[in-house]
């Protein structure tokens, strides 16, 4: 066991990512039958919606699982108390200020986790009172941090300044960079890409396919004025390039997204005019696989990895 094992009462230091559009109970309640911690994407579901994945994932398995949770979700107090109505006992929290929910969900004996960008940002989740952070790097698909600092440098910047338990996150999608982050001092891994091209994913099957279509070079970090997000470069993604030539307002980029942008592509199978977000790891994803075999066969990877890594001499 390690911090993180102990921490989420997992077998393994895996969590999937709270993706929106992909991380329903089928997903999330899969990864935790496999020994990960399985996270419901509470981003893209109206309040209902949650509450009834919830109980789903409940009946789907006997094992933990928590809830993701973005700070700037409209109708944030509400999901809060169905997470404490439904007994919830983990909480992922991110794109928002750690100390608005810290203290009032751990009031209610649940574990809560903050993802941050930033080393400084570490600090401060670190202070409100979470139980652990998720530091995700550049690499990272959907939201990510404007400096675009790396999964590579962040891990070992935010070791050195924290105390509390650190997952890795950003280009992770093998045993192999599951056992890099935590040689860089990560205590466990979050993936989300990987995840997102799994049978159990709730995304649109021409979604997945494009995932494991995506080659090096074919995602970029863009709309920084508005929220940084990594897309595959599609027709919705050369709109925005083309506009950015004419020096754009934020609002200019606001009415370029629109609204529904990323249900549009992920979940609806849009793959010309919808946001299609992934991680650049997508370059090495080639088959969409059941929950069970990706977490065995990153297992199986990381267990060989860490043997060569041994026997390895200069």
């Amino acid at each position: 066991m390690n911090r993180i094992t102990q921490l989420f009462n997992i077998k393994y230091p895996i969590i999937q990512g709270g993706m929106i559009w992909n991380s329903g109970y089928k997903l999330a309640s899969a990864v935790s039958n496999a020994g990960g911690l399985g996270l419901i994407g509470a981003g893209s579901m109206y309040p209902n919606v949650l509450r009834e994945h919830i109980q789903k994932c409940k009946k789907a398995t006997d094992k933990p699982f928590g809830v993701n949770v973005p700070m700037l979700y409209p109708n944030i107090e509400e999901i809060i108390q169905i997470i404490i109505e439904e007994n919830v006992k983990i909480v992922f929290t991110s794109a928002g200020n750690p100390k608005t929910f810290t203290s009032f969900l751990k009031e209610h004996g649940i574990i809560v986790v903050h993802v941050v960008s930033s080393s400084k940002f570490a600090l401060k989740a670190q202070e409100a009172g979470v139980d652990a952070v998720v530091a995700e790097g550049f690499e990272a698909g959907g939201h990510n941090g404007r400096e675009e600092t790396t999964t590579l440098t962040l891990i070992p910047m935010v070791k050195e300044k924290i105390q509390i338990p650190l997952i890795a996150a950003g280009g992770i999608a093998t045993g192999r960079g599951m056992l890099a982050a935590m040689i860089l001092g990560a205590d466990g891994v979050q993936m989300g890409s990987r995840f997102a091209a799994s049978i159990e994913s709730s995304a649109h099957d021409d979604f997945k396919k494009t995932i494991i279509n995506t080659g090096e070079g074919d995602t970029q970090l863009t709309l920084k004025e508005l929220a940084p997000v990594r897309l595959i470069k599609n027709k919705f993604y050369n709109d925005v390039q083309e506009l950015y030539k004419s020096c754009p307002s934020k609002e200019d980029l606001e009415t370029l997204l629109g609204k529904r942008r990323a249900k549009r592509g992920m979940f609806e199978g849009d793959l010309e005019e919808g946001e299609l977000e992934i991680g650049q790891i997508a370059g090495i994803i080639n088959d969409i696989s059941s929950v069970k075999n990706i977490i065995s066969s990153i297992i199986i990877e990381f267990e060989k990895a860490k043997l060569d890594f041994i026997d390895y001499k200069f």
